[in-house]
């Protein structure tokens, strides 16, 4: 099969959430959630922050899997604590996953965003990898938190009409942390429905 991201979903300049996979030095399997932007059909780009076992995992061996799910168990489960061996298959990919591809660096660089939201001037390390096997084990697309951005902003702009200033103001603060979102990791339709809502917002008399 020829490897091209856009069977799962995934398109070029926009970021998903996914989790990755590695090897520990002692053979242990570890899982991480982490973004990843589509950089094209078969490369993608991820930036670590460091101290992560992902991050030493990735530069030991320049390879990893990404797996795509919309379990939220799965996300949860991976982000609090490592995941039993049982989660795993013997390839090291999420035996649940609803598909998977392997990935191979081919550069990485230290980053260091100065207006990174998460963490100011956070060390970082900015890899590209080429895709070299996919695997799609039943249709799935590849989770872009945009799409959850939307919906909360649409019951965000139901409700303004119905509450006091104080908490329009809460709602406003709330639309526009979720629109730098989209605008930075969403769909091309994610973004232009954020712009819609932005609009009639304006309308309401919301100070955007």
């Amino acid at each position: 099969m020829q490897i091209n991201l856009s069977l799962i979903g995934m398109e070029k300049g926009r970021q998903y959430e996914t989790i990755i996979t590695t090897k520990n030095d002692d053979g242990t399997y570890h899982a991480a959630p982490m973004g990843v932007l589509c950089s094209g059909s078969d490369i993608i780009i991820n930036r670590i922050f460091k101290g992560s076992h992902t991050l030493e995992n990735i530069l030991k061996q320049k390879e990893f899997y990404v797996n795509i799910t919309n379990s939220p168990q799965l996300f949860t489960y991976s982000m609090i604590g490592d995941l039993d061996d049982d989660y795993f298959a013997d390839n090291n990919t999420l035996r649940d996953a609803d598909a998977y591809f392997k990935c191979e660096v081919i550069s990485f660089k230290n980053a260091v965003k100065q207006s990174d939201p998460v963490k100011k001037k956070g060390e970082a390390i900015v890899f590209k990898s080429k895709v070299v096997e996919l695997v799609i084990k039943k249709e799935t697309e590849a989770f872009n938190r945009g799409f959850g951005y939307v919906i909360e902003s649409l019951i965000s702009f139901l409700r303004f009409d119905l509450v006091d200033s104080e908490e329009k103001e809460f709602y406003t603060k709330r639309f526009k942390e979720a629109y730098r979102v989209v605008n930075k990791v969403g769909t091309r339709q994610d973004i232009e429905a954020m712009r819609k809502i932005k609009k009639e917002l304006k309308n309401k008399g919301c100070d955007l």
